[in-house]
């Protein structure tokens, strides 16, 4: 019995590839025309055209956000430009997802694993209620070994970004499945204004460097763009991460923002160390370090590869939008959570291993036309995608598989049509009302448990209603509802056996259905401040979670429950140079029942219940920029009684930029400027701390935030 390899050297032949032709477009001679060609949104739930939002002015901040009035159709969407994440700090690729008001980026194992992430009072884990594109390629895996709706952004290559349009709340029939909370879409730039290099060093054995350029391979030919991206880090671990990731992209488009294409090509591959959260009990009495492991054996790798294309047209009539893509994802993850509680003798480590191949297609065609007389647009949408999956558990001690736990082969596909209409109703009032039809089907062979093999299949029809009132005095108001969804992992719906403790399984349902309301206002009354207020709540019908980790295995059986809170943000220039941004989320989430799933109380474990930020930017004073920004994320509640709860915590990050010479600027970056200790998530659960020791019931494990680091940076454009 062994691990299963899933990297090896010809895996970077594509990337090995991707650099070559890359080097060769860095001497082609540019296109004279310097500005970069945005990918085309040809929908973007929120407007009547697509060309007729483009038209509209844009606000004062105009290098950081898109936000004109009459152009959404909730208080909490938004558009952030790719240029905010050039001045921002970042510590990871996935925390360009901060820039979304209210959500929170955070890491409990190495940086080659998915974020976990926080949003509206859900600890979304890796991904199971925010749903995340880049490029029209869904970046979240249902059924996957580690968790349902894993979402890596660590192949995100936050300098290609032309723009992320976000979403809260299910009002959008275009949105499909994890979006209950939220959704991503993530678009990369198809031409760059110049050529560049760059280089990264800092603290730790932090080194990135990233080659990206563009040409136009013919007068009013093609665009290619091209990106290779190394990255090597040991962070400040007693245990050395040793993180070594590759990254190659290609891509080529042609025609406008009007009509259209493109074809892309991904490569990625990740290997990494972790040092897993810890009992905070040891850190506390001085017996373990305060960035060490109680398993220095933890770690994975991962990769993948993807193939996606796009087209789009638009014209007087209407427009249309076809995309499509192919990928093939692998993970190994080697883990360690209770350290000897379930088996002393070898420690209660375990991997959890994927192969996945699958492929995705979306077709919209909107039209415009009358509806009693008054300007109106309908858009029909069509989505499927189909995952070939082979998972599997096992148990393992210092990385050497010695059971088998489970072994699946797994068959998903998901379909999802829509329907929506955006009205103008008279100069006031506007209406968009949608409605999505989703069926999943399931498909489960398992090689260890023949009980456990089997089909399944779930449907729901997902209705949806905004109104949207003014704009009066540059202020408009925002009346939203609809119904939203999650999957559940196949395992969890097609099992009938625990494959852990071998006792009878309690199977979920396919699709767990959600309902949200909104009430809003966004005012641009002031001049240069855009600010929005938005009131909601989202009521889930069960916290149901497949959870893949060798102690459990199952499902874990939650009940229904209720979150409701404000999110206040603002987005204000001064002058030329100054931008403030500054944002405020308060949450209060409960189980509907209190004293369910057998435990007393009603609050919800890791529920994070205040975020705050706050951002100044210096643009192109001189030759000088700057950043200046702090991250606040308030107590949370470790279990449903409440008694355990995790400090609150601020961050403080900086950047500073200046222009030595024409194409050549340096930058410095100061993450956790002040070094303040604090917790990236914590847990409460049991644990076994040695063979001999007694278990620790519902003791508190940890995983600390990073400590001060400094990052220089170089670049040379050319």
């Amino acid at each position: 019995m062994s691990s299963k390899c899933l990297h090896c050297p010809s895996r970077r032949r594509i990337a090995f590839l991707a650099a070559l032709v890359l080097l060769a477009s860095l001497f082609e001679p540019q296109s004279a025309c310097a500005e970069p060609q945005d990918s085309a949104k040809t929908t973007d739930n929120t407007s009547l055209t697509a060309d007729a939002a483009s038209a509209l002015e844009p606000v004062l901040v105009t290098s950081h956000y898109d936000g004109a009035l009459e152009t959404s159709d909730t208080a909490s969407e938004g558009t952030i430009k790719g240029a905010l994440l050039q001045d921002m700090p970042l510590l990871r690729p996935g925390e360009v997802l901060e820039t979304v008001p209210g959500l929170v980026v955070t890491q409990h194992s190495g940086d080659g694993k998915a974020n976990q992430y926080f949003l509206r009072g859900y600890n979304l884990d890796h991904g199971t209620d925010f749903a995340t594109s880049i490029d029209g390629v869904p970046v979240n895996l249902p059924s996957n070994a580690h968790g349902q709706g894993y979402s890596d952004l660590n192949y995100l290559i936050p300098e290609l970004v032309d723009r992320i349009d976000y979403f809260k709340g299910p009002y959008f029939a275009r949105t499909g499945d994890f979006s209950a909370a939220g959704s991503a879409d993530i678009q990369y730039r198809t031409k760059l204004d110049q050529n560049f290099a760059s280089l990264t060093v800092g603290a730790f054995d932090y080194r990135r460097v990233l080659l990206a350029g563009s040409t136009q391979l013919a007068d009013s030919g093609p665009s290619l763009l091209g990106a290779v991206e190394t990255e090597n880090y040991n962070g400040p671990w007693t245990l050395p991460e040793d993180l070594h990731k590759f990254n190659g992209l290609l891509r080529l488009s042609g025609g406008s923002r009007a009509s259209g294409w493109s074809i892309e090509g991904t490569d990625y591959n990740a290997q990494w160390n972790s040092t897993d959260q810890v009992p905070l009990s040891l850190i506390q009495s001085g017996a373990l370090g305060r960035y060490s492991a109680l398993d220095p054996s933890d770690g994975g790798d991962t990769g993948r590869e993807i193939l996606s294309a796009e087209w789009h047209a638009h014209d007087d009539a209407g427009y249309t939008r076809l995309t499509g893509y192919a990928q093939h994802y692998g993970l190994q993850l080697f883990s360690d959570f209770s350290f000897f509680e379930l088996r002393p003798a070898t420690g209660d480590q375990f991997e959890q291993w994927e192969h996945r191949s699958f492929v995705g297609s979306e077709l919209l065609h909107g039209w415009d036309h009358g509806l009693f007389g008054r300007e109106s647009v309908t858009e029909a949408g069509l989505q499927l995608r189909y995952d070939r999956i082979h998972v599997g558990l096992l148990n393992t001690e210092d990385r050497i598989a010695f059971a088998d736990v489970s072994d699946d082969e797994i068959r998903e596909s998901e379909a999802g049509a829509y329907l929506q209409n955006s009205t103008r109703w008279s100069p006031w009032l506007r209406s968009l009302a949608g409605v999505r039809e989703q069926l999943i089907f399931m498909n489960v062979d398992s090689a260890v448990l023949a009980q456990n093999s089997g089909t399944a299949s779930g449907h729901r029809l997902l209705p949806k209603l905004s109104l949207i009132f003014g704009p009066w005095r540059q202020t408009e108001f925002f009346v939203n509802w609809g119904q939203g969804f999650h999957s559940n992992d196949a395992r969890g719906v097609v099992e009938r056996i625990d494959p852990t403790t071998r006792l009878p399984a309690s199977p979920v349902p396919a699709l767990v259905g959600a309902t949200g309301k909104e009430i809003g206002v966004r005012t641009q009354a002031i001049d240069g401040l855009e600010s929005s207020l938005a009131l909601w709540s989202l009521d889930s019908e069960s916290e149901l979670v497949y959870n893949a980790d060798s102690s459990i295995g199952s499902t874990s059986p939650n009940g229904a429950s209720r979150r409701e809170g404000v999110e206040w943000n603002n987005h204000m220039a001064y002058g030329r140079h100054l931008l403030f941004d500054a944002d405020l989320a308060l949450t209060r989430a409960r189980y509907a029942v209190a004293n369910d799933n057998g435990q007393a109380g009603d609050r919800i474990p890791n529920a994070v219940g205040k975020v705050g930020r706050a951002r100044a930017t210096v643009q192109n004073l001189g030759p000088w920029s700057m950043d200046v920004e702090s991250r606040f994320i308030g107590s949370y509640p470790l279990a449903q009684d409440g008694a355990h709860s995790t400090p609150s915590a601020t961050v403080f990050n900086l950047r500073v930029s200046r222009s030595i010479a024409p194409g050549f600027d340096i930058s410095l970056q100061l993450l956790n400027a002040l070094n303040r200790q604090y917790f990236d998530i914590a847990y409460q659960q049991d644990y076994r701390t040695s063979p001999q020791s007694p278990v620790v019931p519902d003791g508190v494990t940890v995983h600390p935030g990073e400590p001060r680091e400094l990052r220089l940076g170089a670049r040379i454009a050319f």
